[in-house]
């Protein structure tokens, strides 16, 4: 599976507004320099996720961006497919219509098993959702607290 530069800067700006508070917008600016994402790509990003309505923006002085969902609503999958396209596995069919047209391959061996890859991709990413990365961070960064040694 491959999942454009793209794509992955908006799982990361998406953590990032799911681990603010929610209740002021969050610059792009300090986005882009928490997450040390091109700040011109990650405007292009969130313009793509507002799009898709991930995010909402607010203009002005006070303004910025916040999750238009709540984080539990927000997969992986989701923001992957909203960026990249669809993650859909080959239907089963593809295999079995090939060799009943006498045309099999070789190579259609493996077709069957790039399937189910595909298939356990999009079910992990489906399962994902911005809330579990968020607390999953917040697990990940209380373990890293100051350890002094003596």
């Amino acid at each position: 599976m491959r999942v454009s530069l793209k794509a992955t800067y908006a799982v990361l700006a998406a953590l990032d507004l799911a681990l603010s508070d929610g209740t002021e917008p969050v610059r792009a600016k300090s986005i882009a320099s928490r997450q040390s994402i091109p700040a011109r790509f990650l405007e292009q990003v969130l313009n793509a996720m507002k799009k898709a309505g991930f995010v909402q923006s607010l203009r002005g002085a006070q303004g910025g961006y916040t999750l238009s969902k709540d984080p539990s609503d927000i997969s992986l999958a989701a923001i992957v497919e909203a960026l990249d396209g669809p993650l859909q596995a080959r239907s089963p069919g593809s295999q079995r219509s090939a060799r009943l047209r006498g045309t099999f391959r070789p190579e259609t061996l493996l077709t069957e098993v790039w399937d189910r890859v595909r298939q356990a991709e999009l079910e992990v990413l489906s399962a994902v959702t911005l809330k579990d990365l968020a607390a999953r961070h917040r697990q990940l960064q209380a373990g890293h607290g100051l350890m002094y040694h003596i």
